[in-house]
């Protein structure tokens, strides 16, 4: 059974002649420890995608299974928990700092206060942004933007990161940092599901996918190693 799994996801906005086709008849597959990126141009669907596969949006067919539930039946617990969306946007109510806006995130989500300011410093630690720990979130350039919103979802401890465009708004020289970065959690068995609308973007993905028209191209479910047969024991006899 795979981590995530979309089969025959669509999505539309609109209606009439204003209609718009965002997903069509979408199937993907993620295993746990897989990085897989998502290219399109901008109005792709791209964003649409990661939004359904996170379970902030609710396909009109299809369904989407994080572990075997229903993302669309357990969306609340499934959300924060188990499932990281990144996103950069910060709240003023919920503290003037980066650290405060952490904390409060996973107060909300049930973690004791105890436990949240030292998940949010070793989250911080983890995607090398400690030091943006007293900054407020408008003196963040766009690469610290970034590494704060992956350490917002990762001191949840999820299992799936779905991060949309994590390039852009950054400078061209933090860009592989960024993206090394999220190879390295994939390397530590964290799912990771991000899009781009540049191509620099697909690199060190393990499998990189197009959308266009709402429709998903590429190799859409992971490739599975042979299995090789048991070799024999020494001195055991052929059947």
């Amino acid at each position: 059974m795979s981590l995530l799994e979309l089969e025959h996801v669509s999505k539309r906005y609109g209606r009439g002649l204003g209609e718009r086709v965002a997903l069509h008849d979408v199937s993907l597959a993620l295993e746990p420890g897989e990085l897989v990126a998502v290219w399109g141009l901008r109005g792709s669907g791209r964003s649409t995608l990661l939004r359904v596969a996170a379970g902030i949006e609710i396909p009109d067919s299809g369904i989407v299974r994080f572990a075997g539930c229903s993302v669309a039946d357990h969306r609340d617990d499934l959300l924060g928990d188990g499932i990281g969306y990144c996103q950069r946007s910060f709240r003023p109510a919920e503290g003037r700092h980066v650290l405060d806006q952490m904390v409060v995130s996973q107060l909300a989500r049930g973690v004791p206060q105890s436990l949240a300011g030292s998940r949010a410093r070793s989250a911080l630690e983890r995607v090398d942004a400690i030091q943006c720990a007293k900054l407020s979130p408008r003196e963040l350039n766009g690469a610290e933007a970034v590494r704060v919103a992956i350490a917002r979802a990762l001191a949840l401890q999820p299992r799936l990161i779905v991060v949309d465009e994590p390039t852009l708004g950054v400078d061209l020289l933090a860009r592989d940092g960024i993206l090394s970065l999220l190879r390295s959690l994939a390397d530590e068995g964290i799912t990771v599901l991000a899009s781009t609308g540049e191509t620099t973007g697909l690199a060190g993905s393990d499998r990189a996918l197009s959308l266009g028209k709402g429709e998903l191209r590429g190799r859409l479910t992971p490739e599975i190693a042979p299995v090789l047969p048991l070799r024999r024991a020494a001195g055991q006899a052929r059947a």
